[in-house]
């Protein structure tokens, strides 16, 4: 036998190998994947603090009816020097809008993601300075990734519309406004005068960066560059198709549409954005992207490599565990 029929007989021995493999994990994953995701949630994380009665309150649940406009859901892991800036630039716009519309009724909701800095106590300060009804803290005890962080936020919260906004401020909060402009125009309820009605809508409003790509890929390394274009290109064949933009940290949901899609997350670290986006697509949930100002800021928790791999494999997962019915969606039209 020559050397090409010995490498012919190699490689194809090497693919059915590989095959069997895949296929025998595969079985494994569906066999010993709950389809549903389970929500770990201690005692000590269904109150916070009313400095005001210096006692523990329970927090509310997403699926009471609204009482507030807006929630603000702010994921914070040992944030201690980016958040008060953020807090202040988003308690200044809202505040402000109270003067211009004294029904309007706001939250705040810090979630504290197992910090082990001043995150929690820098919060405290503004909650004694606002009162509790606008802003809280929902300290979890132990560290559940951006994406957990985000969805027992998103779950604690009164607003008719909850958006989500990273710690580090790197989103203009002033573009809320361009996220509800939007919104009316996809719902035809005014996010202001209309929280009722537009609380029961299925909808999604995104930022987007994708405007400022060329800006950025002149300021990146090439192998950063690589790292990003082939984590979409992984987004787009597996998950999510038509959203230029999956990661950014400034996301508006309609109450019910956050009630149904963060019931079927399984995904808790970083890629936990494209996982909704992809409930959203299944169930016709509409999806709107809008750009919005961004200024990158010192002290991202994402490591370039690790986080982008990490990203990467909990994207063929997704893809994987969905396809072979692994995982299923709770909500069904």
């Amino acid at each position: 036998m020559d050397f090409i029929s010995i490498l012919f007989t190699l490689i194809v021995h090497g693919i059915v190998a590989a095959l069997s493999l895949f296929v025998i994990l595969t079985i494994l994953i569906y066999l010993t994947t709950n389809p549903y995701p389970s929500i770990e949630r201690f005692t000590e994380e269904e109150t916070y603090n009313n400095p005001k009665s210096k006692c523990k309150e329970k927090f509310p649940s997403i699926n009471d009816p609204h009482s507030v406009n807006l929630s603000v859901i702010v994921p914070a892991y040992n944030e201690e020097e980016r958040i008060s800036p953020m807090l202040d630039e988003t308690l200044n716009f809202l505040e402000r809008r109270i003067e211009e519309n004294s029904t309007y009724k706001y939250e705040i909701l810090v979630v504290s993601d197992g910090s082990n800095d001043n995150t929690v106590k820098i919060t405290e300060n503004y909650i004694k300075k606002y009162g509790s009804d606008k802003i809280r803290c929902l300290n979890l005890i132990k560290n559940r990734g951006k994406g957990g962080a985000v969805k027992l936020g998103m779950f604690s919260s009164r607003g008719a519309l909850l958006l989500f906004a990273d710690a580090d401020g790197a989103s203009k909060f002033e573009d809320l406004v361009k996220l509800e402009t939007a919104f009316e125009q996809l719902t035809n309820y005014n996010p202001i005068n209309q929280p009722q009605e537009i609380s029961q809508y299925e909808a999604i409003v995104i930022g987007s960066r994708a405007h400022l790509e060329k800006e950025s890929l002149a300021k990146r390394s090439i192998f950063r560059n690589i790292l990003m274009y082939g984590f979409h290109t992984l987004v787009w064949l597996f998950t999510v198709k038509g959203i230029k933009d999956t990661q950014c940290g400034f996301k508006l949901f309609s109450r019910k549409a956050a009630n149904i899609l963060f019931e079927s997350l399984h995904v808790t670290r970083w890629a936990f954005d494209v996982e909704l986006l992809y409930i959203a697509q299944k169930l016709d949930i509409p999806i709107v992207e809008i750009p919005i100002r961004w200024t990158e800021i010192d002290g991202s928790k994402v490591t370039p490599v690790i986080s982008w791999i990490q990203m990467g494999c909990d994207l063929g997962l997704i893809w994987l565990k969905y396809k072979i019915g692994a995982w299923k969606i709770k909500y069904v039209k």
